[in-house]
């Protein structure tokens, strides 16, 4: 089977026709943010955009499928135990894993909301990031209306959205330090025991690895939504590219696998890992001896 797939690949790409009729497809368009709506306060941007009408939804959503999940009772007693089972299997993950993973216990009735609803929130985001929805900047005609085309976007896939999300867990953090062990004590413990004479070189460091967090923690999620886009665009792209029908079943199949990959593993692991961090964070910044 890879010796058939390997063999049409290479034929679709030595074929005069296929190199000759080159078309035009630019994956990286399908992440740029153009104003829906504009709004401009000053110098501040606050425009609707794509990734906006994808937050609000993936916020809607959320609360949609925590409420059908464990408060919804218009179906038959069956039906609402197995949701009210899929309910709480999510809720046993955000509390055994991540909260009770990262959370002092005296801070877990306090942060676990926060956290359960970040993960939860961050995996509806990503799974409608590849649902193909009437939510793009291009259009068509019809009946001399203008209608989005369907397609794939993640918000996630928007460093703009991820460092803020990954802001509200450093702000957090950090309230949360000065809060419980007072300002003094909350910087010091950054600071590891080692001779004075390395302190100016060890403190710089250590607030830089602070700050580090932030940027770790929302790199991260954007860096793997945005990669398994543009992966999955890339290869149904070709066949458009290249203009040879001899393409397809290998565009189709190998883009129909990171398709699966990212939906089946990806999606739920940064989600998970997104939540997890944050209430390590938190929990380390609360108990820094720990």
């Amino acid at each position: 089977m890879r010796r058939r797939l390997a063999l049409v690949a290479l034929l679709a790409l030595a074929l005069p026709q296929a190199a000759l009729a080159k078309g035009e497809f630019h994956p990286e368009e399908e992440f740029d943010q153009h104003a829906w709506v504009p709004i401009h306060l000053g110098g501040l941007d606050l425009s609707i955009t794509k990734a906006v009408s994808y937050l609000w939804l993936g916020a809607l959503l959320t609360i949609l499928l925590g409420w059908a999940l464990m408060r919804w009772r218009l179906f038959s007693d069956e039906k609402l135990g197995r949701r009210q089972a899929a309910g709480e299997m999510i809720y046993d993950i955000a509390q055994t894993q991540v909260a009770e993973q990262g959370l002092p216990t005296k801070a877990i009735g306090t942060w676990f909301p926060y956290v359960a609803s970040l993960m939860l929130f961050i995996w509806v985001v990503n799974m409608i990031g590849f649902i193909p929805l009437p939510l793009s900047d291009e259009k068509f005609h019809l009946f001399g209306l203008d209608i989005p085309t369907f397609g794939i976007y993640a918000a996630t896939s928007s460093l703009s959205v991820t460092i803020t999300l990954a802001l509200m867990t450093f702000v957090f953090t950090h309230v949360e330090g000065i809060r419980h062990n007072g300002p003094v004590r909350y910087f010091k413990s950054w600071i590891p025991d080692v001779p004075k004479a390395m302190l100016p070189l060890i403190v710089p460091l250590e607030i830089l690895g602070q700050f580090m967090r932030l940027i770790s923690l929302s790199v991260r999620l954007f860096a793997n939504m945005l990669a398994g886009h543009m992966l999955i665009l890339t290869f149904i792209g070709l066949i458009f590219v290249l203009e040879s029908y001899y393409l397809i079943p290998f565009s189709v199949f190998f883009g129909f696998l990171f398709y699966a990959f990212e939906v089946l593993i990806v999606v739920s692991i940064q989600a998970y890992i997104f939540a997890a961090l944050s209430a390590i964070y938190i929990g380390s910044a609360i108990e820094p001896e720990h």
